[in-house]
């Protein structure tokens, strides 16, 4: 390990080594890529789905049933 950051010779490797964690989910950048623009936001407290809408985070999203917070399902 030549620079002791975990990746392995000249600096290759998954990323994952020494608590870096990510892999895959982020970007060179180390910005996260998220969940992409598809599925469902859904009701921790009633199980209620509804589409996630591009752009919009599930966590600004009420519940259309009991008006609670949504997170990203």
């Amino acid at each position: 390990m030549p620079r002791g950051d975990g990746t392995g010779p000249a600096g290759q490797g998954a990323g994952t080594g020494r608590g870096l964690g990510g892999g895959q989910r982020t970007s060179s950048s180390g910005r996260d890529l998220g969940r992409g623009p598809g599925g469902y936001c859904v009701c921790l407290a009633c199980g209620a789905q509804v589409a996630h809408q591009p752009g919009t985070p599930c966590t600004s999203v009420d519940c259309p049933k009991c008006g609670i917070k949504m997170a990203r399902g």
